[in-house]
């Protein structure tokens, strides 16, 4: 059995000392330096196990003051559905509902905004070709939990009531109930989930530790045509979220 790399045993050293309760929450851990010391490694391998630490929500990290242990927070629980859309509904506000949190969101919609190449090819629609672009902030109990880039090909709803996917008597319906407002039925979506550091952007807006793990999952809707009509980047911080695929099985 390969040996364990020794930051995750210092991981499993921090996390010991915590259940053990040498540190409390909200106490500072001592320096890099210390526990190196105490440990007999070097201060990287201390630096890459809180970093993990952090990452998991066991740590807090305050820049210019030291790092802390973090208050235990229950992770929201984001489920993958085909039976996520309902018909008038949400399915964020779904999801959050049975867990008994209050679900929300902000957004911000551009209109024409030209597609990059990678948005162009996961729409098949030429690069430059005109789109619309909404950024999401999705909130459970008024703190972030996830964020979403949506984009749709502008051509497909233009002079429509769904072309602004958060304006007009269909907004926050979702992106299958819109589209069926115009004639178009979305039989699936494809996801592509990838692990990888959050960016500084993205760990702000997140309220999580620059540089902590989370996962992003391109998603893309597609019609029964095999049309695809909107395509988004998801990005749910694994220390708030756990991620659960529902996957039916017909006979």
């Amino acid at each position: 059995m390969p040996e364990q790399p020794p930051y995750l045993r210092i991981a499993d050293v921090l996390r010991q000392r915590i259940a053990e309760h040498d540190w409390n929450v909200g106490d500072r851990l001592p320096s890099r330096t210390q526990i190196a010391e105490e440990c007999g490694v070097g201060e990287n391998v201390v630096r890459r196990a809180q970093e993990l630490l952090i990452s998991q929500g066991v740590l807090e990290g305050r820049a210019g003051s030291g790092t802390y242990v973090a208050e235990p927070r229950q992770r929201v629980r984001v489920v993958r559905s085909s039976a996520r859309e309902q018909p008038g509904g949400s399915p964020f506000r779904a999801d959050m509902q049975a867990l008994g949190r209050q679900g929300n969101w902000e957004s911000r919609t551009e209109a024409k905004v030209s597609a990059p190449v990678e948005i162009a090819a996961r729409l098949g629609i030429p690069v430059g070709e005109l789109c619309v672009r909404t950024v999401y902030e999705f909130l459970a109990d008024g703190r972030p939990v996830q964020l979403s880039t949506s984009w749709e090909p502008y051509g497909l709803t233009a002079g429509t009531l769904v072309v602004l996917p958060e304006g007009g008597p269909h907004a926050g319906v979702g992106v299958v109930n819109r589209m069926a407002v115009i004639g178009i039925t979305v039989s699936h979506a494809v996801e592509q989930p990838e692990p990888r550091q959050a960016t500084a952007e993205e760990a702000s807006l997140l309220g999580i530790q620059k540089a902590a793990l989370v996962t992003h999952i391109r998603r893309t809707y597609y019609s029964d045509q095999g049309q695809p009509v909107e395509t988004a980047d998801i990005v749910i911080p694994a220390a708030l979220c756990e991620i659960v695929y529902e996957i039916p099985v017909g006979r």
